[in-house]
């Protein structure tokens, strides 16, 4: 197994940035303990950015002095000693790691004009296979093909090895043409093509900070936190306010002479109006500071928005902004989460890995758990309906999820209010579809297939309308008629009122009878599965069995592979009493309806998870010790168990995830985090992608 992977290029903008950041988080997912490296940075005055990128990913932890070679400036007074020191601490860092990521130079240094050789020269010192990236903005194919050719060479003569091949910024109609001319590239010397990524224009935006800086301004009104936002394009405000407003376009900075005293108002209502684009900032040219009564108009309306003051004039002003260059940084979350989703999207991830061959751990860490939810969830790409689309935290995981890639999301409300509340916060859901509960088109159809599904309970179209136009009747009849593929609830509502429409509409799975749930609890080196904690005070022994067997089929669709414990105070034939015999019923209807899987009851927590306790208590048993499904014999316990280990262990409790539905629902925590809702719409989507092979299977 490689214990690096050098990424590099032979010229500057590559976006091989981008490329680092996806084969980072790639690698936290399947190997242990992995580190970032950069053998030579601009300064020892000023953090890297891309450095403290990588650095803040959740899968590293290591300071900022252990990730840095050596400047620029070391390497020219001295470079067989900077060469030198790259390599020890790059050697002091990968000691301590399983695989070390490292980042080429940025090919910012005016001195050196031989870059691409110097990056070669440190990988094979290293010793370390090398990624290269290659750029294809404003190349034919046939130039790209050239630049790949004459890069590979340049790393053989230096003798490094090339061992995957990335194009990177490739115009949109050229991906394919560039795949097909790149493939089995004979220069690249058996390296293969992993990824062809089109040109993203988000990943080369600027920050709204940086055009600040860019024009010497200041900030006069806004919040703070949107300098980290990206601008995506320039209007230049010289026009009158109707034609200002035909050319606003999504996250644009607008620049406008400061006495243009009408254009500002104009512009803060146009953002916060929800019936146009929202604006990254607004530039005021000149240095005139708007008169206090403007300023006490556009107070009395609070908005985040920047407002910069320069004291330079409109083209100056233009020239500056436009030539000032966009990068991935820490603060800017969009771009993040914009570029992993580039790379996921585009690149062979098991085909790099096996060009860098570095293997899987064996443990499995809430990180990588999370993000493999993501990543199955982004490969289905269902359709989730999400009935509470005003509440603030909903607004901001659709952000994520869209940027992301994870699912096509329906969010149920007004649709002016809630853009205009999504613009007001910062927030792209552009890509959702938001549809009103109270629409008469849908309210009248769903209301006569409400009425036909409980005529038995004398329901008619009347009473159907008033029922139908409540959020989760509405989002629950929009997964039964396959118009969503699933539902996620309850950030603003009781699991009761989440569900119930649920158990009248959807119905459970043909031969289960109870709905439950389970948690799935991420520890430091495994998942486990807890059921149920959520929904049944106290199962009998029958839907205690259906639980398991329904847990167990939850588990194998997260990877998990099912080791049934049926928990109990006591171990195997220890005790006795109607709470044990009641476990000891429900272990057995198990075996007797799925002898296919391992289960074991009544036994103890200890008992089930830990070999030692195993071996002393049950020790022929296939289960005890290696338990991967703990069904708990009542909601008092289950419920508390989880906690205490959330809470106590620092486990990562993913749910509650309903079960035995025909379709998937879940409900949310009233306290839920926004990262909750993201994990929660990516196990539904999953589950929905499941249920649909499950009937494929069926029929």
């Amino acid at each position: 197994m490689s214990r690096s992977v050098y990424i590099t290029s032979t010229e500057g903008e590559t976006g091989k940035s981008t490329i680092a950041l996806g084969l980072l988080d790639l690698l936290s997912r399947e190997t242990g303990r992995v580190g970032v490296f950069r053998a030579v940075t601009a300064s020892d005055q000023r953090r890297d950015p891309v450095v403290e990128l990588l650095l803040d990913h959740a899968g590293v932890d290591q300071s900022y002095d252990e990730s840095i070679g050596v400047t620029y400036q070391r390497l020219h007074s001295d470079e067989p000693g900077a060469l030198a020191d790259i390599v020890d601490r790059f050697h002091r860092l990968s000691a301590t790691r399983d695989v070390v990521v490292v980042l080429g130079s940025d090919f910012t240094d005016v001195a050196s004009g031989a870059e691409g050789a110097l990056n070669a020269r440190i990988a094979a010192n290293l010793g370390s296979p090398v990624v290269l990236v290659v750029q294809g903005k404003d190349r034919t194919p046939a130039e790209l093909v050239i630049a790949t050719e004459a890069a590979c060479e340049q790393l053989r003569d230096e003798h490094a090895l090339p061992v995957a091949l990335v194009a990177n910024r490739v115009a949109d109609d050229l991906v394919d043409e560039v795949r097909t001319r790149l493939t089995d590239l004979p220069a690249a010397g058996g390296a293969p093509l992993v990824g062809v990524l089109p040109e993203v224009p988000l990943l080369v935006a600027p920050t709204v900070r940086s055009l600040m800086e860019a024009c010497d301004g200041e900030l006069l009104r806004g919040n703070e936190a949107w300098l980290d936002r990206e601008a995506r394009g320039f209007v230049i405000a010289a026009m009158s306010m109707p034609n200002v407003l035909t050319r606003l376009v999504e996250d644009v900075t607008v620049i406008a002479p400061g006495d243009r005293y009408d254009v500002l108002p104009g512009l803060m209502f146009a953002h916060q109006s929800g019936t146009f684009p929202g604006l990254s900032s607004v530039v005021l040219t000149g240095g005139y500071v708007p008169p206090d009564t403007i300023l006490q108009l556009i107070d009395g309306s609070p908005s985040d928005l920047p407002i910069i003051l320069t004291q330079l004039g409109t083209f100056d002003t233009t020239t500056r902004l436009a030539g000032t260059k966009g990068a991935l940084s820490t603060g800017s979350v969009a771009k993040r989460q914009t570029a992993m989703r580039a790379f996921a999207e585009s690149v062979d991830g098991p085909a790099l890995l096996a060009a860098i061959d570095v293997g899987e751990a064996l443990a499995v860490t809430p990180l990588m758990f999370t993000h493999r939810l993501l990543e199955r969830a982004r490969s289905e790409r269902k359709r989730i309906v999400l009935p509470e689309g005003d509440d603030p935290r909903i607004l901001q995981a659709a952000d994520s999820l869209l940027r992301q890639g994870v699912a096509d999301l329906v969010l149920l409300g007004d649709e002016t209010a809630l853009r205009a509340k999504a613009s007001s916060a910062g927030l792209d859901i552009t890509g959702a579809t938001v549809l009103s509960p109270t629409d008469e088109e849908h309210v009248e159809r769903f209301a006569k297939v409400y009425t036909e599904l409980r005529a038995h309970k004398g329901m008619t179209v009347e009473k159907a309308r008033k029922v139908v136009s409540d959020v989760s009747y509405f989002g629950t009849l929009m997964v039964h008629l396959g118009e969503a593929d699933g539902m996620v609830s309850g950030a603003a509502h009781t699991t009761a009122h989440t569900i119930k429409p649920s158990f009248e509409i959807i119905k459970t799975v043909p031969g289960t009878s109870v709905v439950s749930s389970v948690f799935l609890m991420c520890l430091a080196d495994r998942v486990l599965v807890y059921g149920d904690c959520a929904v049944n005070p106290d199962p009998t022994a029958a839907e205690l069995a259906d639980i398991a067997i329904s847990s167990a089929a939850t588990a194998e669709r997260f990877g998990v592979e099912p080791r049934i414990a049926m928990l109990s105070y006591s171990t195997g034939t220890s005790g006795a009493g109607a709470d044990v015999d009641k476990v000891r019923e429900a272990t057995e209807l198990v075996r007797s309806r799925r002898p296919d899987l391992l289960v074991e009851g009544p036994i103890q927590y200890d008992a089930a998870v830990d070999p030692g306790v195993a071996r002393s208590k049950m020790p022929d048993s296939e289960v005890a010790g290696r338990a991967t499904v703990l069904i708990f014999p009542d909601l008092n316990t289950g419920n508390n168990t989880y906690k205490a280990v959330q809470r106590s262990a620092g486990a990562v409790a993913v749910g509650p995830v309903l079960q035995g539905l025909n379709r998937p629902v879940n409900d949310l925590s009233r306290g839920a985090l926004v990262e909750d809702i993201i994990s929660t719409v990516a196990i539904t989507a999953i589950q929905s992608a499941s249920t649909v092979e499950a009937q494929g299977d069926s029929k």
